[in-house]
């Protein structure tokens, strides 16, 4: 290649390469805010478990989770903070049969994608999760790629106005595995969805930077 077209050449490279770095130090720049941080505890009044190949529905009305939270600004929003208990408690499924979900797989992973700072919406995942499932004369595991996994994850969106976080059934990788007498309740494979919402106290400032 003679020099008269080699030097253009190299300019445009370099060019990119400037491009590139300078995408990938705005993204490295990313931080979290949080405040007061600490021990959290979250509690719903209804969340939904399905089933979305044979539409069975879990009605679940007393939820409790706790975890931490890291405190202070610069933060990464991978690892931020961790679940350490779960349960998902008075949960009806077809007429009337009493189930129960238990967070195992512990702890799993808090983790913060995106923020708004508009809406002031926060939008991340958990990771690490699995659940335990248990009826009568049927038990099963939820969690992501197998029933040992343990690599679940759950997306889910926050509002500091209203202390809420929110369980969005799209985006996560949940499927239920080795399930024992579920009579087709439930089909191991099946994609699985948890959505509601959960009040959290005390109240997190999440924002970004």
């Amino acid at each position: 290649m003679s020099t008269r077209y080699a030097r253009p050449l190299v300019a445009a490279l370099a060019a990119v390469l400037v491009a590139l770095w300078g995408v990938t130090t705005v993204l490295a720049a990313v931080t979290w805010t949080v405040r007061p941080g600490g021990s959290v505890s979250l509690t719903s009044g209804r969340l939904a478990v399905r089933d979305t190949i044979t539409g069975t529905v879990l009605s679940c009305t007393s939820s409790h989770v706790s975890g931490t939270l890291k405190h202070g600004g610069g933060l990464s929003g991978t690892g931020i903070g961790s679940v350490t208990s779960g349960s998902l408690t008075q949960c009806n499924g077809p007429i009337w049969l009493p189930f129960t979900l238990t967070a195992t797989g512990l702890p799993w992973h808090v983790n913060l994608t995106s923020y708004n700072a508009t809406t002031g919406v926060v939008t991340g995942n958990l990771s690490h999760a699995q659940l335990k499932l248990a009826g009568p004369s049927c038990s099963a595991v939820i969690d992501g790629t197998s029933g040992t996994a343990s690599d679940g994850i759950i997306r889910f969106t926050y509002t500091t106005s209203a202390a809420t976080l929110t369980v969005l059934p799209n985006g996560g990788n949940l499927h239920f595995y080795n399930l024992s007498g579920c009579g087709g309740l439930f089909i191991g494979g099946d994609r699985a969805t948890i959505s509601g919402k959960l009040s959290v106290r005390p109240k997190q400032t999440i924002t970004s930077p």
